[in-house]
């Protein structure tokens, strides 16, 4: 990976570590809520269909919180590999503007968009 100089390299660690921490805060926040969603026995009938609801919502967003966390360990490894900033598929450098607003970034544009149609 001649592209990244050291620095570049080193904010990018730093963007993905506190992001790292901010989902793993919230993904214990969140289950914390889903547990307590439905402990409490005064509620009625609708406010257990609310909590269910409410616990479902929850899960999912407990599920696509897991997700994020797994592609920024991802990125974390690849930076320890230094393989961060290439693509997966084509082993092209990601275009910068790309890695800055998605650092987690596996491809880089064109084959996203192959991937996103199906075609990679």
């Amino acid at each position: 990976m001649g592209g990244m100089d050291k620095k570049r390299m080193d904010q990018f660690k730093k963007k993905l570590q506190s992001r790292r921490e901010e989902l793993v805060r919230t993904i214990a926040r969140t289950e914390q809520e889903g547990r307590t969603a439905d402990d409490d026995p005064t509620v009625d009938l609708a406010d257990k269909a609310a909590n269910s609801y409410t616990k479902e919502f929850l899960f999912g967003q407990t599920n696509s919180d897991r997700l994020m966390l797994q592609l920024v360990d991802e990125a974390l490894r690849r930076i320890q590999q230094d393989t961060f900033g290439e693509c997966l598929l084509c082993h092209e450098e990601i275009q910068q503007k790309r890695l800055e607003a998605v650092p987690w970034a596996r491809h880089c544009r064109n084959c996203q968009e192959k991937f996103e149609q199906g075609q990679a």
